[in-house]
C-alpha cells in the first residue's frame, strides 16, 4: 500500500507484511457515525458520568451538550485501526502506546476517521522474524479536526519469503 491510499475492508485487501511499512507512509480509513443512543449505552456500562449518559445534565455543563466517552472514542478507533490498518496476516500485538490525548469532544452526529503515520519501522532486535511500528494515530471529526491521537507500538510479521531470506544470510 502506498501513503495517502485509502485502506480497504479486511476482506478486500491484500495482505500486509511490514516491509510494506515505510517511514513518512500515511494511511486514511473511515468512517465510523458516532450516535446518541450509542454515546449512552456505552457510558452507562463503562463511564457513567453526567456529561455521556445525561443530555439535560449534559447541555448544562461546560461541554453544552452530550459528548462521548474518551473511552467509548478509543473503541471507534480501535475498530477503525482494526478494520482497516492492521493486517490479519501479520499484527502480533502491541506491547504499549504512548500520549493518549483527547484533543476535542465527540458528539452525536460525528462522523470519525483514522489517520496513521508511520514514525519508524525497524526489524525486531529479539527476533527476525517481526518488526516494529511506532506511529501516530490520529482520530479525525467530519471536518477534519484532531479529537484524539496516540502513539502506538506494533509488532508485525515480517513477510514469509523475507523470514527464509534472514535465516539464509
Amino acid at each position: 500500500m502506498t501513503a495517502d491510499r485509502q485502506a480497504g475492508a479486511p476482506a478486500d485487501r491484500e495482505p500486509r507484511y511490514f516491509e510494506d511499512y515505510a517511514a513518512g507512509a500515511v494511511y486514511t480509513a473511515g468512517a465510523i457515525a458516532v450516535t446518541e443512543s450509542e454515546i449512552i449505552d456505552f457510558a452507562r456500562r463503562y463511564d457513567p458520568q453526567p456529561m455521556h449518559t445525561d443530555p439535560d445534565a449534559a447541555a448544562r455543563s461546560r461541554f453544552g451538550g452530550l459528548i462521548a466517552s474518551g473511552w467509548h472514542t478509543g473503541a471507534m478507533m480501535m475498530r477503525l485501526y482494526a478494520d482497516n490498518f492492521m493486517s490479519p496476516a501479520s499484527s502480533l500485538a502491541s506491547p504499549g502506546l504512548d500520549e493518549l490525548r483527547w484533543h476535542l469532544p465527540v458528539r452525536p452526529g460525528d462522523v470519525l476517521s483514522l489517520r496513521v503515520t508511520i514514525l519508524e519501522a525497524r526489524p525486531s532486535r529479539k527476533n527476525p522474524q517481526h518488526g516494529v511500528l511506532r506511529s501516530l494515530v490520529e482520530v479525525l471529526n467530519q471536518t477534519g479536526a484532531v479529537v484524539m491521537s496516540l502513539r502506538p507500538v506494533s509488532l508485525v510479521r515480517r513477510r514469509p519469503d523475507q523470514e527464509n531470506d534472514q535465516r539464509e544470510a
